[in-house]
């Protein structure tokens, strides 16, 4: 596995919080994940979490740029019973060539990425001709109320939680580039909570 190459400003302790944050969404992990197919890209591996979580997949590419969550992603990535290859940058800018992928994952990440239009434009250029993208997502909540609640926390939680947006409308972000048959599936409640949550696939 390449070692990270490029430091992204970060820190350990939010690493692990994020990591212990993360461990209650397992069983969503799990069924976005498990339909990986193929060779595979993750962009915005975290801390490694979605690795237990895949099939049969041919190999397993990752992008992340804070080096203390790569740092615990190439840990979790020993072992495994498929060639895992992590390095150390954005979901913006990706050193592959086009149509190398036959699966792209992105779990919880659109929320974080600086620029996110850029990172799906990545996605779709790196996926051959029907390949999918499989995602999960918190975005924008639909209730007005709730929203204004997400609007007013945001500062605060993108201080605590890495960067990530509360208010962010992802989901309308995935259908805005470029994507096919894009599937949307609610997880749990949409209209009063704060985090409402969506999975699906997006074809190219």
């Amino acid at each position: 596995m390449t070692q990270p190459t490029k430091p992204h400003p970060g820190h350990p302790f939010v690493a692990r919080i994020i990591d212990g944050a993360m461990w209650p969404l397992r069983r969503l992990r799990r069924k976005v994940v498990s339909q990986a197919e193929g060779a595979v890209l993750e962009v915005g591996v975290g801390t490694g979490l979605n690795f237990p979580c895949y099939g049969e997949i041919e190999s397993l590419h990752g992008v992340e740029p804070d080096p203390y969550m790569l740092e615990r992603a190439n840990r979790r990535g020993q072992g495994l019973p498929y060639p895992v290859d992590l390095i150390a940058v954005g979901g913006e800018s990706m050193p592959y060539d086009d149509q190398t992928f036959d699966t792209v994952v992105a779990t919880w990440v659109l929320c974080t990425i600086p620029e996110p239009e850029k990172a799906l434009a990545e996605m779709y250029r790196v996926l051959k001709p029907g390949g999918r993208l499989l995602y999960v997502e918190h975005t924008r909540s639909k209730n007005r109320l709730a929203s204004a609640v997400q609007n007013g926390l945001n500062p605060l939680w993108k201080a605590v939680a890495g960067g990530c947006h509360l208010n962010r409308d992802s989901v309308s972000m995935i259908h805005q580039a470029g994507f096919s048959d894009v599937t949307v599936k609610p997880s749990g409640g949409e209209s009063w909570t704060i985090f409402p949550m969506y999975r699906g696939i997006a074809t190219k």
